[in-house]
C-alpha cells in the first residue's frame, strides 16, 4: 500500500463502509453486490485481454464471448432480479457496453410491455433462451429524436394479411442500432403504419432479419455494421434497409393498437402507455451519469493523493497535488455533484417504481410531471457528467491521457448519452414545455402540486427582476434550506422570464412555432435552473435521512459546496434578480475556500465510499493500493508495440531511407 494513501485512509473522519450503505440503500444491498462481483471476478471463464490491446474485431469478439459466457451463469446461478442481473451485466462488462444490450434491454422489455399474450407466446421464451436475437431498430439516418420524422413504412395488405416493410429513402435506411450490425436475428422495427389508404404513426413490428440456422441476412434485408465510432467498439451498432420484406399480419406488436385482418385500425386506449419505457431509461441514465463521474473522481482524487509536483515552500518535499488549492477546486466540486447525482438517481428509480404501481391501477395523473421530470435530469446529469470527466482527466496531467488511466474510455462510453434516448437540448425543450403550461395553468387560478408546485407562488406574486434593495435577500447563505429556497426562486423567475418571451414574439404576430423558437433560448435556461433545484432539493432532503453525525457533517459539507458552486458558476442569474447581493456573493467565494479545506481529510474516504473494485475501475491510476508508477511500467511493457524489440517498419522503410539520402 502507498504511504500517502494509507495516511489519507487513517485521517478520514468517518467510516466509509457505513458510506456505502447509504449510497447504495442498505448492507444487504452492498453485501449482496460485493457477492455477484466475486462470483464474477473469480471466474476464469471472464478472464479477458485488456481491450486497449485489440483490434476492433477482436473486442467485438470478445465481448461475444463473455456475454454468451454471462446467459449461461445467469441462468446457472438463478439470477432472474432485473437490478442484479444489470449489476451482474456490469461486473462482466465493466463501464462498457456489449453487443447483447438492445436484446436484454429494449428487445424483451417492450415484447413483455407490448406484446399480446399469443405473441408472448410465439416469441418471448425463444428470445429469453436466445434463439431469437433481438435489437430495437428506431433512429434512422435521417432522423434520431424527432420520432414522427421517421419514414420507413410498414404498408397493410389485406389479401395475404400481411405488412410490407420498405426503406422508401436513403436517410429512412435504420442506422446505430446496437447489435444489429453482426449479433441479431429478428428487430423490433419501428416504421409508419399505413391501412386503407390511411398513415397511423408509428407503430413496432417483429421484423426476422437473419436466418435462424446459416445467420445469413433474409431476401430484401441489406443489414451490417456502421463502421468505428468514437467509442463503443464492442458494439456492432448497424444499418438496416427493407425492400419489400413480408411479415405476417400477428408480428405487429398489438396489445394496445391493432389492425384486423380486412385492415381496419383500433387505436390505443392511452397515447402516453409508451412513456414508461423511455421514463425507465431515462432515470437509468441519471443513475449512470452518478456513476460514470464517480469512477472519474475516484481515478483522479487516489492519483492526486499519490502524486507528488513541484513545490509550495522551498526546499520541502514536494506536496501531494491533491494539497494545491487549484487541484481543489478543480475537483470537490465534481465528488459533490457525483454524491448529488447518486441521490438524484435513487429518487428517480423510487419514483418511478411508485408511479408505474399507479399505471397499472389505470392512474396516468402523475406521468406528465415524471415524463418532464426525467428528461431534463437526463440532459442535465449527463451533460455535466460529460464535461466533469473531461475535467478529472485533464486533472491528472500527461498520464490521464493514457489509455492506462481509464478516464479516455470512461469519456468515450460515456458521452453518446448526450444523445441517445433523446438528444439533450430536446429533452431540456420538452421539460421546458412543461413548466410553461404549468406556469400558465397557475396563472389561471389553478394549484399546482409536485415538484412545480413553486410556480404557484411565483405566478401569484408576479416575480419582477427587481432591484435588491427592494427584495428580501437570503439571510443566511450558510443554511441549506435557504439555499434550496434561492434555486427555487431563481427557476421560478426564469421560467417566467422564457413565457413572456413566448407571450412578446406572440404580440409581435409570431406564429406559435416560431415564438416558441425564439424564445428557445430562454426555455432551455428554465429547465437548466428547474432541474438544478430538483438536484439542491434532493441533496438537501436526502441529509435529512442520515443519523450517523460524521456522516451527515461531511454529507453536509458537500452539499453546501455543490450548492455554492452552482451559484458561482450562474451569479449573473442570481444577482441580476436580486436573490443575492454582492457582498453575498463575496462571502460564497471564501467559504467555497474553507470548504474545500475541510473536506481535504475526507477527499479519499469519500472516493472509496462509492466502492469500486480495481478490476471493475480498471484504472492504472485509481488503484486502491496507490502503487501507480509499477503498475503504469507493467501495462505499458504489454504493448503489442512491444512485443518485438525491432518493428519490421524499421527494416522496411527507415533502414532503406539511410542509403537513399
Amino acid at each position: 500500500m502507498n504511504p500517502d494513501i494509507l495516511k489519507e485512509r487513517q485521517n478520514a473522519t468517518f467510516d466509509a463502509e457505513k458510506l456505502t450503505h447509504i449510497l447504495e440503500g442498505g448492507p444487504e444491498k452492498t453485501k449482496r453486490r460485493r457477492e455477484i462481483e466475486s462470483m464474477v471476478l473469480s471466474d476464469p471463464d471472464f478472464l479477458e485481454e485488456d481491450p486497449n490491446f485489440l483490434s476492433r474485431s477482436e473486442r467485438y469478439d470478445q465481448a461475444v464471448k463473455k456475454s454468451a459466457q454471462m446467459i449461461l451463469k445467469l441462468r446457472e446461478y438463478g439470477i432472474a432480479d432485473p437490478e442484479e442481473i444489470y449489476c451482474y451485466k456490469s461486473c462482466v462488462h465493466p463501464g462498457r457496453p456489449d453487443p447483447l444490450d438492445l436484446h436484454l434491454g429494449m428487445f424483451l422489455p417492450t415484447l413483455l410491455n407490448q406484446a399480446t399474450p399469443e405473441q408472448m407466446d410465439r416469441f418471448f421464451m425463444p428470445a429469453w433462451n436466445l434463439e431469437i436475437i433481438g435489437t430495437y431498430a428506431q433512429t434512422e439516418m435521417g432522423h434520431g429524436t424527432h420520432l414522427r420524422g421517421l419514414e420507413t413504412t410498414a404498408t397493410y395488405d389485406p389479401a395475404t394479411q400481411e405488412f410490407v416493410l420498405n426503406s422508401p429513402t436513403i436517410s429512412s435506411i435504420k442506422w446505430w442500432p446496437g447489435g444489429l450490425g453482426k449479433t441479431s436475428n429478428h428487430a423490433i422495427v419501428l416504421a409508419q403504419l399505413y391501412t386503407q389508404g390511411n398513415c397511423h404513426g408509428l407503430h413496432a413490428f417483429i421484423v426476422p432479419i437473419r436466418d435462424m440456422s446459416t445467420h445469413e441476412p433474409l431476401p430484401g434485408i441489406v443489414v451490417g455494421d456502421i463502421g468505428p465510432k468514437f467509442g463503443f467498439s464492442e458494439v456492432d451498432n448497424g444499418f438496416l434497409k427493407l425492400e419489400n420484406v413480408r411479415i405476417p399480419r400477428e408480428n405487429m406488436l398489438m396489445k394496445y393498437a391493432k389492425v384486423e385482418p380486412d385492415g381496419s385500425y383500433l387505436k390505443p386506449p392511452s397515447a402516453k402507455l409508451t412513456y414508461g419505457t423511455m421514463v425507465f431509461i431515462r432515470s437509468i441514465i441519471v443513475g449512470e451519469s452518478a456513476r460514470a463521474l464517480a469512477k472519474s473522481c475516484t481515478i483522479a482524487i487516489r492519483y492526486s493523493a499519490v502524486r507528488r509536483q513541484s513545490e509550495i515552500r522551498p526546499g520541502e518535499p514536494e506536496p501531494q497535488i491533491l494539497d494545491y488549492q487549484t487541484q481543489q477546486y478543480k475537483l470537490f466540486p465534481l465528488l459533490a455533484m457525483a454524491y448529488a447525482f447518486t441521490f438524484v438517481g435513487q429518487y428517480m428509480s423510487q419514483t418511478y417504481h411508485r408511479i408505474t404501481g399507479d399505471i397499472n391501477q389505470g392512474d396516468f395523473s402523475e406521468l406528465p410531471e415524471l415524463h418532464a421530470l426525467s428528461a431534463g435530469l437526463k440532459a442535465f446529469t449527463s451533460w455535466a457528467a460529460n464535461s466533469g470527466i473531461e475535467v478529472c482527466r485533464m486533472s491528472c496531467g500527461g498520464h490521464g491521457y493514457s489509455r492506462s488511466s481509464a478516464l479516455p474510455d470512461i469519456y468515450v462510453e460515456f458521452t453518446p448519452t448526450c444523445t441517445y434516448e433523446g438528444e439533450n437540448t430536446v429533452m431540456m425543450l420538452q421539460t421546458a414545455r412543461y413548466l410553461v403550461k404549468s406556469y400558465r395553468q397557475a396563472k389561471a387560478g389553478q394549484q399546482l402540486s409536485g415538484i412545480v408546485s413553486y410556480l404557484n407562488e411565483s405566478a401569484r406574486q408576479r416575480i419582477q427582476a427587481q432591484p435588491v434593495a427592494s427584495r428580501p435577500t437570503v439571510v443566511d447563505i450558510n443554511d441549506l434550506a435557504s439555499l434550496v429556497e434561492v434555486y427555487k426562486l431563481r427557476a421560478a423567475i426564469l421560467v417566467e422570464l422564457a413565457a413572456k418571451s413566448i407571450q412578446q414574439e406572440l404580440q409581435h404576430r409570431k406564429s406559435q412555432e416560431d415564438a416558441w423558437n425564439n424564445s428557445a433560448i430562454d426555455l432551455v435556461r428554465a429547465s437548466d435552473a428547474h432541474c438544478h433545484y430538483v438536484v439542491v432539493k434532493l441533496f438537501t432532503d436526502k441529509l435529512g435521512e442520515i443519523g450517523v453525525t460524521s456522516i451527515h457533517s461531511v454529507l453536509s459539507t458537500l452539499a453546501l459546496l455543490y450548492a455554492f458552486h452552482g451559484i458561482t458558476q450562474n451569479s449573473g442569474d442570481f444577482l441580476q434578480a436580486g436573490l443575492l447581493s454582492v457582498p453575498q456573493m463575496l462571502q460564497i467565494s471564501v467559504r467555497i475556500k474553507e470548504l474545500l479545506s475541510q473536506l481535504r481529510p475526507n477527499a479519499v474516504a469519500l472516493v472509496d465510499s462509492f466502492d469500486f473494485h480495481d478490476r471493475r475501475l480498471k484504472s492504472v491510476l485509481g488503484r486502491y493500493d496507490g502503487n501507480v508508477y509499477e503498475h503504469m511500467f507493467e501495462w505499458a511493457r504489454r504493448s503489442p508495440l512491444n512485443a518485438t524489440e525491432v518493428h519490421e517498419s524499421f527494416h522496411k522503410y527507415l533502414k532503406p531511407l539511410r542509403s537513399k539520402l
